[in-house]
């Protein structure tokens, strides 16, 4: 959460602030980049910045409306059983970069809207958890995990892409130093860890 922003006593409030502050970082990963950027796979499985929002969207409005037996606000058929595997995880050429991102604020102002009415103690299930049954407060928390995971993976890929770091784009949280200094930095840790890799060996 940001240090200068005052936490709600509120727990609903709380927990959705931590969750909102994930989502946002996720999307302004998308800013300014060009759509080749934003869809084209950075990992050998594929792993990509819509796609990932693609996919915490349609995960999170699915958790808070099917699982609590609420209306969903929109159809996910990427999400159904006889669709192809890793389908909610890049968007299609009809899926331009405003649709993802307008399909996530609706999620997100849909699943809010939700949470604050049953409240934390209203129960659901969850039918591919092991233990199924489920209340709110542990979906929030489960959502806070997982779309804070998703935001580091958002946070490495825009890294690769143009060098943009951190939480808010006013906030790197890593330390001020010209790129001369990162290039030392990166250097240092490759000798140390090649230094590592040859103790280790040396070891009876």
């Amino acid at each position: 959460m940001n240090q200068h922003q005052e936490a709600p006593t509120n727990e609903i409030e709380l927990l959705l602030q931590y969750l909102q502050e994930a989502r946002e970082a996720l999307l302004w990963k998308l800013e300014g980049l060009s759509e080749y950027d934003i869809r084209r796979p950075l990992t050998p499985t594929g792993t990509n910045l819509l796609g990932l929002v693609k996919h915490v969207a349609g995960v999170e409005h699915e958790y808070f409306t099917d699982c609590l037996g609420q209306s969903r606000a929109f159809d996910a058929p990427w999400l159904a059983d006889d669709t192809p595997d890793n389908s909610d995880m890049w968007a299609t050429d009809d899926e331009s970069r405003e649709f993802i991102v307008d399909l996530y604020r609706t999620a997100w102002k849909s699943d809010d809207a939700i949470v604050r009415e049953l409240g934390l103690e209203a129960t659901g299930v969850v039918p591919w958890w092991k233990n199924k049954e489920t209340t709110v407060r542990r979906l929030l928390i489960h959502m806070i995990a997982e779309t804070h995971r998703h935001a580091g993976h958002a946070d490495i890929l825009r890294e690769l892409i143009d060098g943009a770091v951190g939480l808010r784009p006013t906030v790197t949280n890593i330390p001020a130093q010209e790129r001369e200094w990162w290039i030392e930095y990166v250097e240092t840790l490759e000798k140390a860890a090649r230094e590592a890799e040859a103790a280790s060996k040396l070891e009876p």
